[in-house]
């Protein structure tokens, strides 16, 4: 009996943990006491490490550690003295919006003015590009996304079942339709669904190998889309990893009693933001060059995992079909991290096993405004 009141109150501490954690509905508790570490690089000068200092202990960093670290990820070029341009870029796992400063984060929020928003009153265009062939449930995916995106007024343009080399083929005659659009051209919504490869490639309906930063490229050199968002969404798998999660250990009986939460996807609750210099010798945009701005993509599943499917659909497109229909309102951005929320509880029982396995989106944005689909 000691063994079971133990065990009983180990589990109960754990539920009341999770549920503080993200109790206000995808709301971060950031009660508990915060650390910080820098490792910097021996160029950076003391100054601007003392102001990295300051801004953590304004945020309530109890603990900051700096550490010097002679890395070569940490090199610079020769670009940066001469003033090159910057694009951050973010890449969050986040289940929950998270304020680190001393506002309560569930307060109102002002209502942002107009120049803080993103202008959609120009026209619209959608490309769907979808292997059915092979894909359990992906018709349904396509047909979710494809109405709204007409609830959501795209000029959608659906294609079923390319090739590799029809990949590429349609992102180009996309741009070129973009290009040549009388109007102003406002906002690009681009959803690839494919099987993946072990390094993240998408495969055709021919097996072949499409490399995704290619076929994103395309869009980063449209005239009609410059200084315009750009949202990219990524039905395939990453990797072949299958992700048991963390949580509470408990048996299932037990778990069910104290109403546990599910367990978290391993690779959740990460934030991470960097600023990239696009050197001379770059053969194409990097994440974190200029003309790389204004972009959301977002992936099903984590690097290196896999992106979860059944007859009735993926857990990505139809949570996000639904949390979009629910409160197209919204900020895009917003609504994707609640997205990410839905699908991390979900358990997924894979074709492999009998164990439960769970799923994690990543959500990289160098989006500079408020993103709003819907007024």
């Amino acid at each position: 009996m000691a063994f079971l009141v133990a065990g009983t109150l180990q589990v109960a501490s754990q539920v009341a943990d999770a549920q503080e954690s993200l109790g206000r509905k995808g709301k971060y508790s950031v009660k508990d006491p915060r650390v910080a570490l820098a490792l910097c690089s021996p160029e950076v000068s003391a100054s601007t490490a003392a102001l990295l200092e300051g801004v953590f202990q304004t945020l309530g960093f109890e603990s900051c550690w700096r550490q010097e670290a002679s890395v070569q990820v940490f090199s610079r070029t020769a670009e940066e003295s001469a003033g090159a341009a910057y694009c951050p870029v973010l890449r969050s796992s986040l289940r929950g919006a998270l304020c680190l400063g001393n506002v309560e984060p569930w307060g109102p929020e002002p209502e942002p003015g107009p120049s803080a928003q993103y202008d959609l009153s120009g026209a619209r265009a959608a490309l769907l590009l979808a292997v059915t062939q092979g894909r359990l449930g992906a018709q349904h995916d396509v047909e979710a996304l494809g109405g709204l995106c007409q609830a959501l007024g795209f000029e959608t343009t659906l294609r079923t079942d390319p090739t590799a080399q029809t990949f590429q083929e349609e992102m180009a005659q996309f741009r070129k339709r973009l290009d040549a659009h009388r109007g102003p051209v406002s906002c690009a919504l681009v959803a690839l669904m494919a099987h993946g490869g072990p390094q993240g490639q998408l495969l055709g309906a021919d097996g072949q190998e499409r490399q995704l930063e290619v076929l994103v490229q395309e869009l980063s050199h449209c005239g009609a889309l410059r200084g315009r968002p750009k949202i990219f969404l990524l039905q395939a798998c990453r990797g072949g990893h299958r992700d048991a999660g963390v949580g509470p250990a408990a048996l299932p009986w037990f778990r069910r009693w104290l109403r546990a939460p599910p367990a978290t996807p391993s690779q959740a609750d990460v934030l991470h933001v960097c600023t990239d210099v696009q050197g001379r010798s770059s053969r194409g945009p990097t994440p974190g060059s200029p003309n790389q701005a204004d972009v959301l993509m977002v992936y099903a599943a984590a690097e290196g995992c896999v992106a979860y499917r059944d007859e009735k659909g993926s857990d990505f497109i139809q949570t996000l079909v639904e949390v979009l229909r629910a409160d197209p309102k919204a900020d895009l951005l917003e609504l994707m991290t609640e997205v990410n929320r839905q699908v991390c509880e979900l358990d997924v029982l894979g074709p492999d096993c009998d164990d439960r396995r769970k799923a994690c989106l990543e959500i990289r944005s160098s989006l500079r405004r408020r993103l709003c689909l819907q007024v």
